[in-house]
């Protein structure tokens, strides 16, 4: 479930203080166990059980498994007692194996077997042999070990979960606004094509008979404007749900008085500046525009509460630009997760519909502001 990557900082930090900590205990003698009678096989030993834990992670399971036959074996040919860093790298290869494999699959089982034949090995050939504290507290520890690691398993496992429940939950939200976004646009396309086929038809009355190859022309027109206006129903038909009404006129910017009306109403102090000159806009970047301003200060009203608010609509040669800035709460309320939602989302899709952009975000007083650049 998780991916193997090359050892980390944190591993190359493990690894460092195991061979550091197995040399110097070997070097300076402080063992559970008398002197060495190979000492320099063992600072090799320590060494290469380094190089292990470092690579622990990429085959958690093969590493165990090698630690604890090389250490079971030497404990029944050389009945020498464990060292400290013996048993503490053991604890730290078991936390490993059991913080990567499902906790019922038989490597987690086998690890653990493996750890307690360890564990039975070390206390068996111990001298002076241990007392029953001193067998508590290594039992202790190793389970500590296998439960830590389990639980970080655990957390990692509703981590990458909650990961993949938001990124569907991002894909659902998405898919819902574009399927929004494209109700209201299929409206606005089916009454200009019809338009379109009656402007067509009527310029095909006023011809003089002889003019046959324009009506002809015009008839096709016609024709084509109607079936692509029947395909529209039929599209439109399969995006509208069952709660959906009839066509309602849409809104645009000239509605925008209206609009700050209502979030006034709710609490929300609002101000609205036009800069240049207005003008006739498409209707689907006008109703888009008008969406884009209605779903910011409604996201304001929701995260924010009742403050004050400006709206900018700027109109210039090339560009139309919308900024929707606020003051931030005025109370304990927080405007933390402003960042993500479906609001965002849909402001998002409609800016890039009509090949614009978007940037939305906090500011430094406190508010939080969206910006909106649409190509004319």
């Amino acid at each position: 479930m998780f991916r193997r990557r090359p050892p980390t900082r944190v591993d190359w930090l493990v690894a460092s203080a195991v061979g550091l900590f197995a040399v110097a205990e070997e070097i300076s003698g402080r063992t559970m166990a008398p002197s060495r009678q190979y000492l320099a096989l063992w600072v090799a030993v320590g060494g290469a059980a380094a190089i292990l834990v470092l690579f622990r992670r990429r085959a958690p399971f093969a590493v165990l498994s090698v630690y604890s036959t090389a250490n079971i074996t030497s404990f029944a040919l050389l009945h020498e007692p464990a060292a400290a860093w013996q048993f503490y790298t053991q604890l730290v290869l078991l936390f490993t194996l059991l913080s990567e494999v499902q906790p019922r699959s038989a490597k987690a089982a086998a690890g653990v077997a493996a750890t307690g034949t360890y564990v039975f090995f070390m206390i068996a050939i111990a001298s002076p042999p241990p007392g029953w504290g001193d067998v508590a507290v290594g039992l202790v520890m190793c389970a500590i070990a296998a439960g830590a690691g389990l639980a970080v398993r655990r957390h990692r496992v509703l981590a990458v979960q909650a990961a993949e429940r938001g990124e569907l939950l991002a894909r659902e939200a998405v898919s819902e606004e574009r399927t929004r976004i494209a109700r209201e646009l299929h409206d606005i396309v089916a009454h200009s094509v019809s338009v379109m086929t009656l402007q067509a038809g009527g310029v095909r009355l006023m011809l003089h008979e002889e003019q046959e190859r324009e009506r002809e022309m015009l008839t096709t027109v016609e024709e084509m404007g109607r079936e692509a206006v029947d395909e529209l129903r039929r599209m439109l038909g399969l995006l509208r749900g069952p709660q959906d009404g009839g066509s309602d006129a849409q809104p645009g910017l000239d509605r925008l008085d209206d609009l700050l009306e209502q979030v006034r109403a709710a609490g929300l102090e609002v101000t609205l500046d036009v800069q240049g000159e207005p003008v006739r806009l498409p209707a689907g970047l006008d109703l888009s525009a008008y969406r884009i301003v209605q779903e910011a200060l409604t996201n304001t009203l929701k995260h924010a509460g009742p403050t004050t608010a400006a709206v900018t609509v700027g109109y210039h040669p090339l560009e139309l630009h919308l900024e929707v800035v606020d003051q931030g709460p005025r109370g304990s309320r927080g405007s933390r997760g402003r960042e993500g939602g479906h609001g965002l989302i849909g402001m998002r899709e409609r800016a890039a519909l009509f090949q614009g952009t978007f940037t939305a975000g906090p500011l430094g007083s406190g508010g939080f502001g969206v910006r909106v650049v649409l190509p004319l």
